[in-house]
């Protein structure tokens, strides 16, 4: 599938400011910049989803019902990266700096070249049966992918039943040679999401409102789930000291433990997902219905 880049815009018009109360960012421990505001970059989507940031902290996010991948630049330029991407969700980079999506137009997983310029669907079935919709994903340091499968009912082709017999977490084998269920007793994985380690792989069970942690072993498997906190998610993130966001209305920050340090509201009827970019890593990016926001962060993203 061929890409293009075309410039969209610039960085956010004056004025679109939201400001993050002292009393927030006392409550999360510092985790937000002092006298950060959120910040509305651009509205000019129909849904946005799937945030990932590139090695330079350019931020890459899907407009999924419009079928197009957006980079928002470290200069704060808007290009499309992607046209028609198999209307993508959920995005991760790998260390070869190519783009891998969740593209649920046909309930595959894509590998996407740096440039934008060639897609290559890497899986598209278990055991012969399509996958309910890849919808989110994480890079083990081994270069493996856990991904979320959700089913959701699509009104663009015929998708009114689920193909697999659940709705499961996938693990991707590094030669790309072997996938596997990791996880088979949640009601609907979506969000999800690696500690830098390697040791641990938090999973939003959406669907029971509920996010879990799991030990993860040196064979990939998944062991040891437990409750992380009572609140499912979309998409989530993590930064440098090993707060978990998650989100739905607004962004909600928990630390290690699992206790609520911040809700950070934003200023619509949901927030689908999350990632740190810029230079720094010290921004966090926000999508959010037919938006993209920012936040100025006191911690670097994890990622």
């Amino acid at each position: 599938m061929k890409a293009f880049r075309k410039c969209v815009g610039s960085i956010c018009l004056s004025g679109l400011l939201c400001a993050v109360s002292t009393a927030q960012a006392q409550e999360a421990g510092s985790v937000i910049a002092e006298d950060a505001k959120v910040v509305l970059l651009s509205s000019v989507f129909k849904f946005t989803e799937g945030p990932a940031c590139d090695a330079k902290g350019n931020v890459f996010f899907t407009d999924q019902p419009n079928n197009k991948i957006y980079e928002w630049s470290v200069d704060g330029v808007l290009s499309v990266f992607h046209d028609k991407p198999g209307r993508a969700n959920g995005l991760y980079f790998d260390r070869q700096g190519n783009l891998w999506a969740c593209a649920d137009e046909k309930n595959e997983l894509w590998q996407i070249s740096p440039d934008g310029h060639l897609s290559t669907v890497v899986v598209k079935d278990y055991q012969g049966k399509r996958l309910n919709g890849p919808n989110d994903l994480w890079f083990d340091s081994k270069g493996g992918i856990y991904f979320t499968d959700p089913f959701y009912k699509r009104d663009w082709w015929d998708h009114d039943t689920m193909p697999q017999p659940g709705q499961y977490v996938y693990y991707l084998t590094p030669d790309r040679k072997t996938l596997t269920t990791v996880a088979t007793d949640l009601r609907q994985p979506n969000g999800i999401i690696g500690t830098p380690d390697g040791k641990t792989l938090y999973v939003a069970d959406i669907g029971a409102r509920k996010t879990y942690r799991y030990a993860i072993q040196p064979d990939a498997t998944l062991a040891n789930k437990t409750l992380f906190c009572e609140m499912g998610s979309d998409g989530m993130t993590i930064d440098a000291e090993g707060n978990v966001y998650l989100t739905g209305r607004g962004v909600t920050v928990f630390n290690p433990k699992g206790e609520q340090i911040a809700q950070i509201p934003i200023d619509e009827g949901w927030t689908a997902n999350v990632c740190f970019g810029g230079g720094d890593r010290r921004t966090l990016f926000i999508t959010a219905m037919d938006s993209l926001y920012s936040l100025r962060m006191r911690v670097r993203g994890a990622y």
